[in-house]
């Protein structure tokens, strides 16, 4: 492959992606959640879109990683998704003020950027079930090092509703040397983890609430509305409404997130964006959960909504 050719395959992975954050975090009203309209106290609609700019370093070197695997030069494992989703929570820490704005999705997406690497480095038409299936290869191979990588991360975008995890908890320090001595990789954690968090169970499983629930929801409502901001809302509130958001479960308790879920088919049932009740029910059910404590955010939800219009516009969606 020319050196043209590569770079031209980085950018426009690094792109896509790009304007997938860019994209999810505009739509409005998402309900809890930081849009263009609201912003929470501390952090802001431009926190988001500085966190934007940040990550594209790590998109890029992403992209870069799955072409070098395709190539034969590196084995996925040594892509180092660890240091690529450590290196972009440093980055956004340093270009904004407002907290964790980007933790999750940059989980969720930087599989994503080196899948979409290694599958458009092969040439021919872009395939969603080739990009799913080198996602796969990439998370199935990550290592200890990895989850020691993604550890510091988390440490430094400080998330809400971390807590105490019953085995390798984040906050102890003493995790890190028991994740190198016992081989315990990246994937093992998310394991663990995927039984309270939406996230980590994505990687787990191949991101099925993704690929499965969300994207196909979402190419639906594009075809349907003609409209980017209809689409991803409605998609936010499909995915909110059968899966209760794990965020909100860990501030506020299982039952609480499922109520929230069961409000948000509400919307949905009642048309969201496109009828005049639906928009009524939409905006008094955004303003319903923004509690002072953020404890109702569906932020986990906002995360995977991202990589959602990640994938449509890899697969082709454009604005």
């Amino acid at each position: 492959m020319s050196s043209r050719t590569s770079a031209k395959i980085v950018w426009h992975v690094t792109e896509c992606l790009q304007l997938a954050l860019l994209l999810e975090v505009s739509a409005y009203p998402k309900p809890g959640n930081v849009h263009r309209t609201v912003d929470f106290e501390k952090t802001r609609y431009e926190h988001f879109m500085a966190s934007a700019v940040a990550v594209v370093p790590h998109l890029k070197h992403a992209t870069e990683q799955g072409i070098m695997i395709y190539s034969g030069k590196i084995s996925p494992k040594k892509a180092r998704i660890g240091r690529i989703i450590k290196n972009a929570a440093t980055s956004v820490s340093m270009w904004q003020s407002g907290g964790n704005t980007l933790l999750g999705s940059m989980i969720l997406l930087s599989p994503i950027a080196v899948a979409a690497g290694m599958t458009l480095a092969s040439g021919g038409a872009f395939s969603l079930i080739k990009l799913r299936e080198n996602v796969n290869v990439v998370v199935e191979t990550s290592t200890p090092v990895d989850a020691v990588d993604v550890y510091d991360a988390i440490l430094t975008a400080k998330p809400g509703g971390l807590g105490k995890a019953p085995k390798l908890d984040v906050t102890d320090p003493a995790s890190r040397q028991r994740i190198l001595d016992d081989n315990v990789t990246l994937l093992d954690v998310f394991k663990i983890a995927s039984v309270y968090d939406s996230v980590a169970s994505e990687w787990v499983n191949n991101y099925p609430i993704t690929f499965d629930l969300g994207y196909p929801y979402f190419t639906q409502q594009l075809e349907k509305t003609r409209d980017i901001n209809t689409a991803t809302v409605h998609t936010f509130l499909k995915i909110l409404s059968e899966v209760p958001d794990t965020l909100i479960a860990r501030k506020a308790g299982l039952s609480r997130a499922r109520v929230v879920s069961a409000e948000a088919m509400r919307v949905l049932e009642m048309g969201g964006l496109t009828t005049s009740s639906g928009r009524t029910l939409l905006w008094s059910f955004d303003k319903k959960l923004r509690d002072p404590k953020h404890e109702l955010n569906p932020g986990t939800t906002a995360d995977i909504t991202a990589a959602v219009i990640a994938i449509g516009i890899l697969g082709g969606y454009r604005p």
